[in-house]
């Protein structure tokens, strides 16, 4: 029986071009998440999009002299191409400047509010005497207060991954002019999180499927006691305060952003043509996996559940049925650089765009799936990232579809062989694949795509070396039948490994498909779409078609099918890439300091 998948994706701020280590946090495991699911024949919905009102973006704007809208929606194109040439199949990739969202956080601040849930307070905020404005919280950094991490943001420690109040910073300073801010008081609205904490609690501890380092996190958090949190800010861009009175302040991104994961699933059902859609997959039975990195893990295990938990009634008739909680949190941990933390100040880093220049999709995918920072910090090291090419997609995968499809070329004038009976070895490497449907599906499914790539590792293996045993190219010339059982068997085992690649591989998987003598594609294209919004033009990334697979089992190639010449599905690296990235990385370092 098929289930219904929400892929909720983090939407990255629209401030700057994204990196190896954004795509292996978040981007990449929920693309390879989706893409398998509808493989299997699952109803899938993934979402994201450009979180276009993150102060990141006006530290941005600020820096560059120019309109927050402008910064935005450059980066926002710059997301657009990397998904498309990377294969990140979102079904919508919009942005949170929409009205579509405006109107749907605006919905949700007013239940909240309705129901007693956000409340009205003065709070202490720090102020810029030189800048002459209150600071947003990444205008400020200075020295956490729980780890004495220096260099901390207003919002969040990186180190210990505390969400914080720029007030509580030790030693603050603004960093657009460098000034001691002082200390003022302002009015605005808090969510009552402390009134969900026992109830997020005992929540938390029944979801003994999550990764047990999301789960520790998120009950520790918990054990400590949710402090409300203000929910608006002194900033000019952004949600406007549906509150007469508030005309000047905005509601805070932390808040609003994650709402754009139910109104993108609105703005994609809009597209779809079918309004109410959007109510499978938050209103009905259906599993929600939230992608994101380790830093954003309280937004979305405790602050989205508890703002779901508040709004219960909304766009229901039930005044008590909820929105659907996340079933699942798989937050992946930080991939580093070559041993040390990827900065963007530092310009220690590889922008997508500029790797996908020099780089094939695929292998790129394979290596951040192969090193994925699923439960710790990884690495990106461009030795491993050769190596592994070469040893792995080349000589082991790639080199297993060359030979196969050329011996059949060769001895069989490209024409799929008549089997006849098949041996005990025969029958045994295909129940092997076969029974790795099962295996590397249930690797997909529990998000361990790291282990998934090494058991179609071991599988591609199998086969090279059943290659070995009946070494069809010794017996070309004096047993044909033998010759075409083996060619047979292999063919039908790459067939079905293809399927099980996909969505680690889907550009070469594709090529396969078609080398395979196969019509139609295994997933839908991607499309760039412009929609006219009132006075706005909005630009969103859509993704349409069925998988012509349409299951996640093996499927016969035919015998008798005539098959194109094959064409090789990697390149083999040349050891020098190691140093020209190398130096690349380095020169970028020193020119930055």
């Amino acid at each position: 029986m098929s289930e219904r998948i929400l892929v909720a994706v983090a939407w990255p701020y629209a401030n700057g071009s994204l990196h190896l280590g954004h795509i292996a946090g978040a981007y990449l495991p929920a693309d390879v998440f989706a893409r398998y699911h509808r493989l299997k024949g699952n109803e899938v919905l993934m979402v994201s999009g450009s979180d276009q009102h993150g102060t990141p973006i006006t530290v941005r704007a600020d820096q560059e002299g120019r309109p927050p809208k402008e910064i935005a929606d450059r980066y926002h194109q710059d997301f657009l191409r990397s998904w498309q040439q990377l294969g990140i199949s979102f079904d919508l990739f919009t942005t949170t400047d929409t009205p579509n969202h405006h109107a749907v956080a605006q919905d949700i601040f007013l239940k909240l509010r309705e129901k007693g849930h956000i409340y009205q307070d003065t709070t202490q905020l720090l102020y810029c005497p030189t800048c002459t404005r209150f600071l947003p919280d990444r205008y400020v950094e200075g020295t956490c207060p729980f780890c004495s991490f220096q260099g901390t943001r207003g919002d969040q420690c990186d180190k210990c991954g505390k969400p914080l109040n720029p007030v509580e910073l030790i030693d603050p300073y603004c960093r657009i002019c460098s000034s001691v801010p002082e200390v003022r008081e302002s009015e605005h609205f808090f969510l009552r999180l402390s009134a969900f904490n026992d109830q997020l609690l005992e929540w938390v501890r029944r979801q003994s499927h999550w990764r047990q380092n999301v789960l520790n996190f998120t009950i520790a958090f918990l054990n400590e006691g949710l402090k409300d949190r203000a929910i608006t800010r002194d900033i000019e861009w952004g949600i406007p305060v549906p509150v007469p009175g508030f005309e000047s302040k905005r509601i805070y991104v932390w808040f609003e952003a994650v709402i754009g994961y139910l109104s993108a699933s609105m703005e994609w059902a809009q597209r779809s043509g079918n309004a109410e859609k959007w109510r499978d997959f938050w209103q009905r039975d259906c599993k929600s996996y939230y992608f994101i990195g380790k830093d954003n893990i309280p937004f979305h295990a405790i602050f989205w559940p508890a703002q779901l938990l508040g709004a219960r009634g909304l766009y229901a008739d039930d005044p008590q049925q909820h929105l659907i909680l996340p079933y699942d949190v798989p937050a992946n941990e930080f991939m580093n650089m070559e041993g040390q933390k990827i900065s963007g100040s530092r310009k220690w880093y590889v922008p997508m765009l500029e790797a996908l220049q020099r780089y094939d999709p695929d292998p790129l995918r394979y290596y951040l799936t192969a090193v994925m920072p699923e439960t710790r910090d990884s690495d990106w090291s461009w030795q491993g990232f050769v190596e592994r090419n070469n040893s792995e997609l080349v000589s082991n995968w790639g080199n297993l579809v060359n030979r196969v499809l050329n011996m059949i070329q060769r001895y069989f004038q490209g024409v799929a062989p008549e089997p006849g009976p098949l041996t005990p070895t025969d029958s045994a490497l295909l129940a092997a694949i076969n029974a790795g449907f099962d295996a590397v599906g249930g690797y997909y499914d529990g998000c361990k795509f790291r282990a998934a790539a090494q058991e179609l590792l071991r599988l591609s293996t199998l086969v090279n070396q059943y290659l070995e045993e009946t070494s069809p190219w010794k017996t070309a010339k004096s047993d044909r039948t033998a010759t075409g059982r083996a060619l047979h068997t292999a063919l039908q085992a790459i067939n079905a490994l293809k399927v099980m690649w996909a969505p680690i591989l889907p550009f070469t998987s594709q090529a396969l498909h078609e080398m395979l003598g196969e019509t139609g594609t295994l997933f839908g294209a991607q499309k760039v779409k412009t929609y006219q919004e009132s006075t706005r033009s909005h630009v969103a990334l859509t993704y349409a078609g069925e998988t012509a697979v349409g299951a996640w089992t093996r499927v016969e190639i035919p015998t008798g099918r005539q098959l194109p010449k094959p064409k090789p599905l990697f390149k083999q690296l040349d050891e020098s890439i190691v140093e020209t990235e190398l130096s690349r990385l380095t020169r970028s370092e020193v020119g930055r300091q």
